[in-house]
């Protein structure tokens, strides 16, 4: 154990990676993947932490985070955010801000695990020793071909749930997911992912189609915010498609909001979003409401995150951040039959950075 030990040592610096092919879902189309990744030292141990966002974020965690931790003990994560939430206060509570912050938190956890020698999810408290996880892309704008091979490569090694997105052509929908259950076969779950293209009873009548298919999971119906709209679907659709929303939750506030308004069957955070300490939030909010919870996307950071809290049931093996994280890191979470299991012979969150990899794609 090394209690009492200052940070000397803060860089950020943001990656930007093409994706294979233009990529889509209901309601976004893109062509890159951003990553920020954060490292806080100590002498000779340094942690990792990372987002997914823009590279205008690493202006934010030099000018503003830095000044703030450098010096600082490393055991005083929770005091050392609120320093941050305060110095930021003008500039708002989500967004940009709280991913900044969320890539602190995370490398924070990280350097704090490493210092005392251990696992990150040992350090957090071990209460699974695997979580399961679920083959997530099925893009928009794949062919049919494209989203037959993708989720039948995953069903033949082992997922025993696939996720794909819907809601950028209404008309194509049925046929794609139709074409998705064929391509797994009936023992394997099919999500669905309509990243809010849907009005409320669009949503309900969609899931008419979907039950039909046994799809079994209904993420982001309507716009994440209308937590009214949330609710109203998941009354209105049949008892066997679970609704999720909760990955733009990026404080307890959104994750307390969308459990009082019953909004979700299933919750989903994201720490690089919400950090690991507002992971950590929003699981114990989901035990006392006995709400199950999964974790969005990052799955090398989220594997940890998921085997120490009792109530997750899944994580997301999101398909660019699995070829990201397995780019960029030494050490990324490869899933296994379709488990991911925490690394416990290195400490921390057992990721080291592939700086000279990872140089031709800094942006920033």
């Amino acid at each position: 154990m090394q209690p009492d030990r200052p940070i000397d040592y803060f860089e950020a610096a943001a990656y930007c990676i093409p994706t294979q092919q233009p990529e889509s879902d209901g309601t976004l189309v893109w062509n890159t993947t951003t990553i920020i990744v954060v490292h806080i030292g100590s002498g000779e141990t340094c942690g990792i932490g990372y987002t997914y966002g823009d590279e205008s974020l690493v202006s934010l965690l030099m000018r503003k985070c830095k000044p703030i931790l450098t010096g600082k003990n490393t055991d005083s994560i929770h005091s050392l955010l609120n320093s941050l939430h305060t110095t930021m206060r003008n500039l708002g509570s989500s967004g940009m801000t709280a991913m900044a912050i969320a890539a602190v938190d995370n490398a924070l956890w990280d350097l704090r695990a490493r210092l005392y020698d251990t696992p990150l999810v040992r350090l957090l408290g071990m209460a699974k020793a695997r979580i399961a996880s679920y083959g997530s892309g099925g893009f928009t704008s794949y062919t049919d071909e494209q989203l037959h091979r993708q989720l039948s490569v995953w069903a033949q090694s082992g997922f025993k749930f696939v996720k794909m997105k819907i809601g950028r052509d209404r008309k194509q929908d049925p046929k794609r997911v139709s074409l998705a259950r064929k391509a797994v076969g009936d023992a394997v779950q099919v999500f669905v992912d309509a990243n809010g293209a849907y009005t409320p009873k669009e949503a309900c009548a969609i899931a008419l189609m979907l039950d039909d298919n046994g799809v079994t999971w209904l993420e982001e119906p309507v716009y994440h915010a209308d937590r009214s709209g949330l609710s109203f679907v998941r009354n209105h659709t049949p008892p066997s498609i679970k609704i999720s929303a909760g990955e733009y939750g990026f404080n307890s506030n959104h994750f307390k909001d969308l459990l009082l308004s019953g909004s979700v069957d299933i919750m989903q955070a994201d720490a690089t979003r919400c950090g690991i300490t507002g992971f950590l939030k929003a699981a114990a909010l989901c035990e006392a409401f006995h709400i199950p919870i999964s974790a969005h996307t990052a799955p090398s950071l989220h594997v940890h995150l998921c085997c120490a809290v009792q109530q997750s049931v899944h994580a997301e093996y999101f398909f660019d951040h699995v070829r990201i994280e397995q780019m960029l890191f030494e050490g990324a979470a490869r899933a296994r039959e379709g488990w991911l299991i925490p690394d416990l012979s290195v400490p921390g969150n057992g990721l080291q950075f592939k700086k000279q990899d990872a140089e031709r794609f800094r942006c920033s």
